[in-house]
């Protein structure tokens, strides 16, 4: 009991006492060693951290599967640097706008029904007008006085912008914009 008032007194403030059951006679005979690893393993070990790191047959597959994955990556990457736009046309002259070698001052004339732009007027503007005024919410209210004005340029620029026109300057009747609006205007003519 003393041994036991003893430890209970060695005990810090805010802990608490446990008490273990003494030790059973001769259990300290009862332990037993491991066995010794296994003579093999040990080869198999270095063998292994002399063939490359344990990967075995599989390192082969591995280094495949990482290569064509990484030809994949810098595959798709170089398709995002190409020129072109997001709906998958090619890249290249058709593309893009190239200048024409003719001045813009010697366009066709107004007649021509292939080209109309600000400032022309006539029947074929007439009909531009009206054609525009069949498509909803780009020439609302318009007027169909055959006069190639600033709110029809605008309209036409809208169309082209909405309908995704790239062939013809913003704003300009091209041969483009023309069939566009044809083809969506042909059931009511």
């Amino acid at each position: 009991m003393r041994e036991h008032d003893e430890a209970m007194a060695a005990v810090p403030e805010g802990y608490e006492a446990v008490i273990l059951p003494s030790p059973v006679p001769g259990a300290e005979d009862a332990t037993q060693e491991l066995p010794p690893v296994a003579p093999r393993r040990r080869a198999q070990r270095r063998e292994e951290v002399e063939t490359g790191f344990g990967f075995g047959p599989n390192l082969r597959r591995v280094a495949v599967v990482v290569a064509v994955g990484a030809a994949a990556l810098v595959g798709f990457a170089s398709a995002l640097l190409l020129p072109g736009n997001a709906q998958g046309e090619e890249a290249g002259p058709a593309s893009s706008v190239i200048p024409s070698a003719a001045p813009t001052a010697s366009a066709p004339p107004a007649a021509d029904p292939g080209f109309l732009k600000e400032g022309d007027s006539g029947p074929e503007v007439t009909e531009l007008q009206e054609r525009l005024l069949r498509i909803s919410d780009v020439y609302t209210d318009g007027a169909t006085s055959g006069s190639y004005d600033t709110a029809l340029a605008e309209a036409v620029a809208r169309f082209q912008l909405w309908y995704g026109i790239r062939g013809d300057e913003t704003g300009v009747y091209g041969d483009d914009t023309r069939k566009d609006l044809e083809s969506r205007t042909a059931s009511v003519s």
